[in-house]
């Protein structure tokens, strides 16, 4: 699900670096040797005299070295919609981001709901992708919500997890048949926790979508959904995460699921941790996203739940839309923003400013993610994939759309001044991104 490297034997090595791996609660100075695509040796021994003769050497000059990132939420237009964004644009922008596994939603054209497709997608990434990536498929044919895809074809062909992306199951008996059904495989059942009924709106119900008169979604929408689905995994004792919550009232759900010892965990963007409803200022459609960005004291909520470990995994929801589809009025515009290039270094933004311990960051961006989807990757160990990024935490730099690697250019932080940025990642031991590539 990579592009082989032209020459994966190379004996490289990475040295007066902080090697950096929450998962092995490892933070120390020291250096990495990689050779035929794996971790060969690893720890403060590492050093430039130690090394076998012959080694390539890269000096990072203290830089943190972390295992390279997974993100579990990522949209892409192929197949369909290429001219939104390809595996291979998709995954360059990865690559930019320390990213070195996406996992992709199903709602392509045609959905991926039948295991060729599945099939498809992961050759087409062989051939053309720098990064690995990891389809999920639909839940439900052509995402309709009524009859229920092969989940164990799905699986065979690749799939890691099942999905019916931006759609919501609302048919609880569908769902809980669905639940079932996933459970017989091991296979987590993902879902977009928004009742679409009660949704209805483009941005959050509140003072702000009254004062630009636009219609709102109440966070009950997603309220609901949550409590529902709790209710059925209760019900089927079925491996659940909900893709993504936005408010502090879902949180308490999560919370008193997880203590009563349900298999269910949740995710949030990287959008709903550092941005808020306020951030939409003048009908900017970049920031209308789904779910809608939340109250600020909601955002502050989400982020000490993953300071907590009640949130799991961090996510960018790259969603890349044409310019047609945003720079439209706020109420047609489409939803969604990109995010792939930026998700790491927004997550700094709160690491700097006291929010966010670094390790939680870590861990919710690398190990927490492939521990919920059973996929390699995600820490630092010996034996193991060389999938890594190295990154500069106190590099700063300005957001410039344009020269973003996305084919799409509809981010939220366009002009934003981050601190902290990649300065290589590594895939299989293979270069795949150097900053003095941008």
């Amino acid at each position: 699900m990579v592009r082989t490297p032209l020459n994966t034997s190379e004996r490289r090595a990475f040295v007066n670096t902080r090697l950096f791996d929450p998962a092995r609660q490892l933070d120390e100075a020291g250096g990495i040797l990689i050779e035929d695509g794996v971790i060969k040796w690893m720890g403060a021994a590492v050093t430039r005299a130690s090394l076998p003769e012959g080694t390539n050497i890269t000096d990072v000059k203290g830089a943190l070295l972390v295992p390279g990132l997974i993100d579990m939420r990522v949209f892409t237009g192929e197949p369909g919609s290429e001219h939104r964004e390809t595996l291979q644009t998709a995954s360059r922008a990865a690559a930019a981001g320390g990213v070195t596994s996406i996992v992709i939603q199903p709602n392509t054209q045609p959905v991926m709901d039948d295991a060729s497709i599945i099939d498809f997608v992961r050759r087409r990434a062989q051939d053309t992708a720098d990064v690995r990536i990891y389809p999920m498929a639909a839940i439900t044919q052509d995402l309709a919500g009524q009859k229920m895809t092969e989940f164990g074809l799905l699986k065979e062909a690749g799939a890691v997890a099942v999905t019916d992306a931006v759609h919501s199951v609302r048919n609880s008996k569908v769902l809980s048949r669905a639940m079932r059904y996933a459970g017989n495989f091991n296979l987590l059942l993902v879902q977009h926790v928004e009742d679409g009924d009660l949704a209805g709106g483009v941005m959050h119900s509140g003072e702000s979508a009254t004062r630009l008169g636009l219609p709102g979604i109440p966070a009950a929408a997603e309220l609901i959904a949550l409590e529902r689905d709790i209710r059925l995994v209760e019900m089927t004792g079925a491996r659940y995460h909900a893709a993504q919550i936005s408010c502090a009232a879902s949180l308490d759900v999560i919370r008193h699921a997880k203590d009563r010892g349900l298999p269910v965990s949740c995710g949030v963007s990287i959008n709903h941790l550092t941005l808020n409803e306020h951030d939409i200022g003048a009908y900017r459609t970049f920031f209308k996203l789904s779910p809608p960005l939340r109250r600020e004291d909601d955002r502050k909520a989400l982020v000490a739940g993953v300071a907590d470990g009640t949130i799991d995994v961090i996510v960018s929801s790259h969603d890349p839309q044409d310019a047609d589809t945003k720079r439209v009025p706020f109420s047609e515009a489409a939803f969604g923003a990109i995010g792939l290039e930026t998700l790491l270094s927004a997550g700094l933004s709160l690491v700097h400013s006291g929010q966010l311990p670094l390790e939680r960051l870590v861990e919710a961006m690398t190990d927490a993610p492939a521990r919920l989807l059973g996929i390699q990757g995600g820490c630092l160990e010996q034996g193991g994939n060389a999938d890594l990024a190295i990154v500069d935490v106190a590099a700063p730099w300005l957001v410039d759309a344009d020269l973003l690697k996305s084919a799409s250019r509809n981010t939220t932080f366009e002009t934003r001044a981050f601190e902290g940025r990649v300065k290589e990642t590594i895939v299989g031991g293979h270069s795949v991104y150097k900053l003095s590539d941008h």
